[in-house]
């Protein structure tokens, strides 16, 4: 190890912690060259592929390398919070008619494909301008692109970088929420915990929001196909002893390393295009459903967050601020107050920290600490975390009906199949609630708000 593994954890979670090879892929995280300070896993640390999800890396750009292992497959996977001036009895009556025109309009499973179908050229312009592109073309306004990481646009994109199968399979995913963990769900805002950074973000008690979870679909998974492939060619290129054949890299500053960003940038630009037209959206079916104009509504961005990327940032390191390269999978940035690349009308509190749970219990906005920009480079955990496997989860769901056991608890569910809203039942991850506990209690990220779902949209 060129540097130790920090695992966050309480004593009540770390034996859960043990259970699978994630300890063992932190390990192997901190074998790889020009690594700095620490190989970290979040609370909702669990395997994944090469490196834990959960995991946090950053690497000096001289001597260090960039591996797709540690961004995962679905690139900018990440989270926007839409917040409204709604409570939620002015949406109860007409919650069911307005959940399955989400669901009619917002194609969801695997494989969705929806009305927009870009050409080459236009696929271009989004994977280099990202949400700009969506707003140029009429999904949302330019203030939405104020309170998004990077303002929906990662400047390294070069679309160049990604592969004619890449582009293909991204074609007609724009506005699409994929399968999986991904899902849209409405809100109540059950609990204030800082009011004077709740105001910051303009949330209140019984305030109803939405949140997304969505990332760069298809494009993006082949994207980090494309780039496993070529990087096995590249580790022996370099002379690289790995631990794991499945974290494949390259050096920071190499030919294969700045062509690996570029492509990934791409990829983070068209998810956060997608965020941006999904929001869009929604906004025209709540104001169709509901009957009331925009003002009335209020729906507007609070903050849009990647959990699946490479950043290059600033941070200080023995003494000095230096230029590294953050890995983030399954990890959110979490900058505290005054800190450069947060929203301006955030300065004087800190990024907003968004953290979903499970469409059965509870989410979280947090906010960014001085602790995590000087500990984990500014990072904090990204969720609840699973606690089984997919297939395991299917399996104790069998002779059960996942959207019964929704509706008993006040959820109304729509997914594409009974089996994909099994996977994702609240058993299948951690406590939600323990693990904001342990970063709030390590110091990571503080809490602001608790969010209950009364409705879901689940991939």
């Amino acid at each position: 190890m060129q540097v130790p593994g920090m695992i966050y954890a309480s004593e009540k979670t770390l034996p859960k912690v043990r259970l699978d090879r994630s300890p063992e892929q932190v390990v192997n995280v901190a074998q790889l060259p020009g690594i700095l300070r620490y190989s970290l896993a979040m609370p909702d640390i669990h395997w994944g592929y090469g490196a834990p999800i959960g995991g946090v890396a950053a690497f000096d750009l001289k001597e260090g390398v960039v591996a797709p292992g540690i961004v995962g497959y679905d690139i900018n996977c990440g989270v926007r919070l839409l917040r409204t001036n709604l409570r939620k009895e002015e949406v109860a009556g007409k919650l069911k008619e307005l959940l399955d025109a989400l669901y009619r309009n917002i194609p969801c499973g695997v494989g969705a494909s929806g009305p927009l179908e870009l050409s080459r050229p236009k696929l271009v312009d989004v994977l280099k301008n990202g949400a700009a592109w969506a707003v140029r073309n009429g999904y949302g306004s330019e203030s939405d692109l104020a309170v998004l990481e990077e303002s929906g646009r990662y400047k390294l994109a070069n679309p160049d970088k990604v592969s004619n199968d890449a582009c293909q399979r991204g074609s007609n995913q724009l506005g699409t929420l994929g399968s999986g963990n991904h899902f849209l769900e409405i809100q109540e805002v059950e609990e204030i915990f800082d009011r004077e950074v709740a105001e910051a973000f303009h949330l209140f008690a019984g305030q109803v929001t939405i949140m997304i979870h969505t990332g760069s679909r298809g494009l993006g998974h082949q994207v980090a196909e494309d780039y496993l492939v070529s990087f096995g060619k590249s580790t022996r290129k370099y002379g690289f002893s790995l631990p794991d054949q499945q974290l494949v890299c390259a050096p920071v500053e190499s030919e294969e390393g700045e062509s690996y960003l570029g492509a990934m940038a791409a990829a983070a630009n068209f998810a956060w295009a997608n965020r941006q037209v999904i929001a869009f959206r929604t906004t025209e079916i709540l104001k169709k459903v509901l009957g009331k104009n925009e003002s009335e509504i209020g729906l507007a961005t609070v903050y849009d967050v990647a959990h699946n990327i490479a950043k290059i940032e600033e941070h200080a390191f023995n003494g000095k601020k230096v230029k590294v390269l953050v890995h983030r999978k399954g990890a959110t940035r979490a900058f505290p107050a005054h800190t450069p690349g947060i929203p301006a009308v955030y300065e004087k509190v800190g990024q907003p920290v968004l953290m979903p749970g499970t469409m059965g219990t509870a989410s979280y906005v947090l906010v960014g600490t001085e602790r995590a920009l000087s500990e984990t480079w500014g990072s904090t955990c990204h969720g609840a975390g699973r606690n089984l496997s997919r297939h395991e989860a299917v399996r104790r769901m069998r002779g059960r009906s996942a959207t019964a056991e929704l509706a008993a608890v006040g959820v109304l569910a729509r997914a594409p199949s009974s089996a994909g809203l099994a996977e994702e039942m609240p058993e299948a991850y951690k406590n939600v609630d323990e693990v904001v506990e342990i970063v709030e209690g390590g110091g990571l990220s503080r809490r602001v708000s608790r969010m209950v779902p009364f409705a879901v949209i689940k991939g």
